[in-house]
């Protein structure tokens, strides 16, 4: 898939969430007022920062696929890197918000506060945005992985735990319909379980990007393969000095072989070239191979 067609379906996946965003943070607003749940304008607000990282993910991703120039030599994959630390950052900061919030009204009800009741616009609110967050989860996390991009899959989790905030509030704002005054405190205990789960896939996607922004070297597995194809070359030995990381979406490696000292600077070239090829052949040609040949001891 060439850069121009992967940029162009990163835009569509990411216009169709915002769109879908877009629409259910006002639907979801109004649901929470009109219903006096402050549980659904919290869950508002949760989809109010999905539709700013959308925002974040459009603009980093044309930026990651500008080609390499005088000042980024490697290109500008980290870019996109950065937006999904940056979404991280953000569902990080959500999480940790919903949690402090749901705490803070479970003390609030064990010392005589009492919860408002919602009402049934807010109970079929959290229903449509559990079915429409979800379904954008299945079709955003599906083209991230098939183009290879962290920020739409980083972005997809976002979507999901939307949905999984809209599961805290369809059961809280349920329990408080249907159960009573005394089941309200279901709302702040389902949110608080809901944001745990959010802040374990915030810390996912940071240690993801974090690695790759310092520089953290690609697994062994894909080391020790790297070191595999080295050697399927005739004439190529010990692989050594191998220095691997990942720049966006494409590998840069790094490595010293050996090879007969008497071989002619041609051949020696035409051999190096073979590993390369067969290196880009495994990872795609945006992959940045680095060579340095060495004669055999």
């Amino acid at each position: 898939m060439g850069k121009l067609s992967r940029e162009q379906d990163i835009y569509r996946v990411t216009i169709i969430g915002g769109v879908v965003n877009f629409l259910l943070l006002i639907f979801k607003f109004l649901a929470g007022f009109l219903g006096h749940s402050a549980a659904m304008v919290a869950d508002a607000v949760h989809s109010l920062s999905d539709f700013v990282t959308d925002v974040i993910v459009i603009v980093f991703v044309r930026i990651s696929s500008k080609p390499a120039d005088n000042t980024h030599g490697y290109g500008h994959g980290k870019f996109e890197t950065l937006a999904s630390a940056i979404i991280g950052c953000a569902l990080l900061g959500v999480g940790v918000g919903i949690f402090v919030s749901g705490v803070r009204s479970i003390v609030g009800v064990f010392h005589g506060e009492e919860l408002p009741a919602p009402s049934m616009v807010a109970l079929i609110a959290a229903a449509v945005s559990i079915l429409f967050k979800e379904l954008l989860y299945q079709y955003t996390v599906f083209k991230g992985r098939t183009l290879g991009s962290q920020a739409v899959v980083a972005n997809a989790w976002h979507h999901r735990s939307d949905a999984f905030s809209s599961i805290g509030t369809l059961l809280g704002i349920g329990g408080a319909i249907f159960g009573g005054e005394r089941w309200r405190v279901l709302d702040p205990i389902a949110a608080v379980v809901v944001s745990l789960f959010i802040v374990k896939v915030a810390i996912s996607i940071l240690k993801t990007s974090l690695d790759e922004l310092l520089e953290h070297s690609l697994p062994a597995d894909v080391e020790r393969e790297i070191e595999g194809i080295i050697l399927s070359v005739d004439g190529v030995s010990a692989p050594h000095h191998l220095r691997t990381r990942r720049i966006g979406n494409n590998y840069a490696i790094e490595v010293h072989i050996r090879m007969n000292g008497e071989l002619s600077l041609h051949e020696a070239h035409r051999v190096t070239t073979i590993v390369e090829s067969l290196i880009k052949q495994r990872y795609g040609e945006l992959t940045i191979v680095t060579i340095h040949t060495e004669p055999i001891k």
